[in-house]
């Protein structure tokens, strides 16, 4: 355990250090004897954590990959975070997904016993077309784009409910505008409405979308405008999470 304590100080005065240090100034810094902090900073160098530059260390790929990881986990916590305070505020299961390496991702959803999120029953990829997250993401394509998704993922009714062909779902998408919300009742879920919006941040298409019961159709505009609100409202913060 001393030893890691010991690696770990190390590691953070390096962290410290943008242009690099030498041995002997991170010994003095961590109160390590100058034998000790070189044996450790040659085991952190073999292992990747960290590297070595005409006599100065540096982190290497492996910590830079635990920072990544650990940021990534962050930003994810946030959108979590954020999501379960729109849930709890409109009552409705609310989802984050995005639109990356040409598949629909959904990164999170937040939902409770009572207001259950919807069943994936068919792959959310594979049916962009039926739900309104999918519409919502196809919406902000280019042209190009939107048939390149629908050649690898054709369209197909799996309700009695949902666009039935290509022609008709892109004429769909054309007349819906970059930022305008997207709706759809039983094309994906019998019993099941949902709405998306659209959030664009840079290159990346993304949204934020809520479900609800058919029987309760009646709510979905005012949670809608109400979730349009919130996002707008903190658009700002969420954009550095578009990227996770």
């Amino acid at each position: 355990m001393g030893s890691v304590q010991r690696a770990m100080r190390l590691l953070e005065s390096v962290a410290e250090h943008e242009h690099g240090a030498p041995a002997k100034q991170l010994a003095r810094e961590t109160g390590l004897a100058l034998p000790t902090a070189y044996h450790l900073l040659r085991t952190l160098v073999h292992e990747g954590y960290l590297r070595r530059d005409k006599g100065l260390f540096f982190l290497g790929e492996a910590a830079e990959r635990l920072s990544s990881s650990g940021a990534q986990q962050k930003r994810r916590s946030t959108i979590a975070g954020t999501l379960a305070q729109w849930r709890d505020a409109l009552g409705v299961p609310v989802y984050y997904a995005i639109y990356r390496d040409g598949d629909v991702q959904v990164v999170c959803v937040s939902d409770t016993p009572g207001n259950p999120a919807v069943e994936e029953w068919a792959d959310f990829r594979e049916t962009a077309h039926a739900h309104a997250i999918g519409q919502c993401l196809l919406s902000q394509l280019d042209e190009d784009a939107r048939r390149d998704h629908l050649d690898r993922y054709p369209v197909q009714a799996i309700t009695p409910y949902t666009v039935r062909d290509p022609h008709t779902l892109l004429r769909r998408l054309d007349r819906t505008g970059r930022m305008e919300a997207v709706c759809e009742r039983q094309e994906y879920a019998l019993g099941t409405v949902c709405a998306a919006i659209p959030i664009t941040v840079g290159t990346t298409a993304a949204t934020m979308a809520i479900s609800l019961p058919a029987h309760q159709a009646d709510r979905l505009p005012e949670a809608t405008r109400q979730l349009q609100s919130e996002v707008g409202r903190l658009l700002g913060s969420l954009a550095i999470s578009i990227s996770i």
